[in-house]
C-alpha cells in the first residue's frame, strides 16, 4: 500500500524516521523500476536542530522546499558529486526532514548495478545516501517531487521492525552542529547487511 500524505504530515519527525525502517522506497526513472526496503534513516528538525539546513528559519533557494507540506522530496548535492534524498515531513512551514541513508535492494538490481558501474551485488550498492541515490536514479531534478506520485514513492508492506532490532545512534558527519550532533536521531536495522555505518 502506497504511503499517503497523512503519513508524512505528522509532527514528530523522529518517530517518522523510525517508522520508515521496513517501508519500501521505489523509483520509476527512465522507464526502469528500482527499489528496496529502507534500513537506515536520520531525522532533522527545523525548529531546534543545528544540523538541519533550515535551522533558525533559514530560507534559501535550496531549503525552500523544506517549508512545504510533508510528502515531497528534498534532494541536495554534497561534495559536488552526491545527491542526497530526503523526505519532507510535518505541516507547511515546519521544515522537518528525514534523510534516507540506505535500502536493501529488492527490485531492479541489474539496473542499479549499471547505474553504479558495479559488476556484482555487494552491500555498498545502496548503503550510504549518495550511492543509494545513484542506484535508484535520484538526482536534483527530483527536488520537490511529490512522493505520492508515480516517479518516487514509498510503500507499506506490513513489515514492522521490532524495537529491539532498531539501533538508535547519533547522526553521521554533522560535527558542526555542536551538542545537536550527539542527538540519537539515526536509526538502522540491527541485523541488516545494507547499513552504511554500524
Amino acid at each position: 500500500m502506497k504511503l499517503t500524505k497523512d503519513f508524512y504530515t505528522r509532527p514528530n519527525v523522529v518517530q517518522i524516521a523510525q517508522e520508515l525502517l521496513g517501508k519500501y522506497l521505489y523509483t520509476s526513472v527512465d522507464g526502469m523500476l528500482t527499489g528496496g526496503m529502507i534500513v537506515e534513516t536520520e531525522a532533522y528538525s527545523g525548529e531546534n536542530d543545528r544540523a538541519c539546513h533550515a535551522h533558525l528559519n533559514r530560507r534559501t533557494a535550496r531549503t525552500e522546499i523544506m517549508y512545504h507540506e510533508g510528502g515531497v522530496a528534498y534532494v541536495y548535492l554534497v561534495y559536488g558529486i552526491y545527491n542526497l534524498f530526503n523526505i519532507i515531513t510535518n505541516v507547511e512551514g515546519k521544515a522537518d526532514a528525514v534523510l534516507v541513508r540506505a535500502v536493501e535492494p529488492e527490485i531492479g538490481v541489474e539496473e542499479m548495478l549499471l547505474r553504479r558501474n558495479m559488476p556484482t551485488i555487494k552491500p555498498n550498492l545502496t548503503a550510504g545516501p549518495g550511492v543509494m541515490s545513484i542506484a535508484l536514479g535520484i538526482n536534483r531534478k527530483h527536488y520537490g517531487e511529490n512522493l505520492t506520485g508515480t516517479t518516487i514513492w514509498l510503500e507499506d508492506k506490513g513489515i514492522t521492525i521490532p524495537e529491539d532490532k532498531i539501533m538508535t545512534v547519533p547522526r553521521v558527519g554533522i560535527d558542526y552542529a555542536g551538542d545537536d550532533a550527539l542527538l540519537p536521531w539515526r536509526f538502522y536495522v540491527k541485523d541488516s547487511n545494507w547499513v552504511s555505518r554500524k
